[in-house]
């Protein structure tokens, strides 16, 4: 695998504007830049390689990729067929202003090489623009490596069942949204286009990886998240959990890939609000999946239809996370 995208069948691209959607006054942020809406990006200058659920990934030389975030949005393990406007120009600059913080920790895949060289044609270049990154091109890990700092969503369910989460013994008595005692490292399997992810044990990483790069993929991803948690933290967001991708370049060392603590790839919930106790609110697609769960759909495709307002909330929501998170 490139980059841990899967390909899935070609659909018509969709381009939309955003004009005409509804927003909620209850939220703080009003308005998102009128942008066009990416479903599907269309580029005839690069090879098309795959499509993921978000990215799509074209071929960019022998040794990169050019990677683009669209506006999908999947929940359930399922692609909506409504865009979230701005929401790929959201996630990249996100990722980008993380894997700045964490490059200390760990390099990640960003090349130094500009998307003017990758894809000369302005016209073209403008379909892009603000949600395309040029990377290395590398080799993807079987591995979704995810770290959770507070109890909710999969693991409070296994907590309840069981008293532990993954395999994980925990102290008795702890409520839904507790903080855990101390951040955990709960891989899973990285499933294909419409497929479901599997939760693993430590032991089953090991196989999957090797005892070295294992641990190396477990202390990394708790330093990150520790790291970053605490920073996002004093911008009023709790990172409640999220999930990192890794590859291995030419000399088999350890490199950061796709997204990095985005509203997709993670929970984030106002710190100003948050109550142990009680499922909090949040700026992630959360708001997407509570939407979804009201309705009589079983989760598989196709997904059904956003209604204008949630699509427009949570557009604000991404966005909102951007400008606390990052001051852009």
């Amino acid at each position: 695998g490139l980059t841990g995208c899967s390909v899935r069948p070609h659909r018509p691209p969709v381009c939309l504007p955003t004009a005409g959607l509804l927003y909620n006054a209850a939220l703080p942020y009003r308005s998102i830049p009128m942008l066009d809406t990416l479903y599907e990006s269309t580029l005839k200058s690069l090879p098309l390689l795959a499509r993921g659920k978000v990215r799509d990934i074209y071929g960019a030389g022998d040794d990169h990729l050019l990677i683009v975030t669209t506006d999908r949005l999947s929940a359930f393990d399922v692609v909506l067929p409504d865009p979230i406007p701005g929401k790929g120009a959201v996630l990249t600059a996100v990722s980008n202003f993380w894997f700045g913080r964490t490059a200390g920790l760990v390099p990640n895949h960003l090349s130094d090489i500009p998307l003017e060289e990758v894809v000369p044609d302005a016209g073209e270049r403008a379909e892009i623009e603000g949600r395309a990154v040029v990377v290395r091109k590398l080799r993807a890990l079987p591995l979704e490596a995810i770290v959770r700092g507070y109890l909710i969503g999969s693991g409070w369910k296994d907590y309840l069942a069981s008293g532990t989460v993954c395999g994980i013994e925990l102290p008795a008595g702890l409520q839904l949204a507790d903080r855990l005692p101390e951040p955990l490292f709960t891989p899973s399997t990285k499933a294909e286009v419409g497929g479901h992810d599997e939760n693993i044990d430590f032991d089953k990483t090991r196989e999957l990886l090797g005892d070295g790069l294992a641990e190396q993929v477990r202390d990394v991803s708790l330093q990150i998240y520790t790291s970053c948690a605490t920073y996002a933290l004093e911008r009023g967001i709790i990172i409640a959990d999220t999930k990192f991708e890794f590859g291995l370049d030419d000399h088999d060392r350890l490199v950061l890939i796709d997204e990095v603590l985005t509203p997709d790839s993670s929970r984030f919930w106002p710190a100003d609000s948050y109550r142990p106790g009680q499922s909090p609110v949040s700026f992630d697609k959360q708001y997407v999946r509570d939407y979804l769960e009201t309705l009589d759909w079983d989760k598989t495709p196709p997904g059904p239809n956003l209604p204008a307002e949630v699509i427009a909330n949570t557009a604000m929501k991404y966005r909102e996370a951007q400008e606390r998170l990052t001051r852009q």
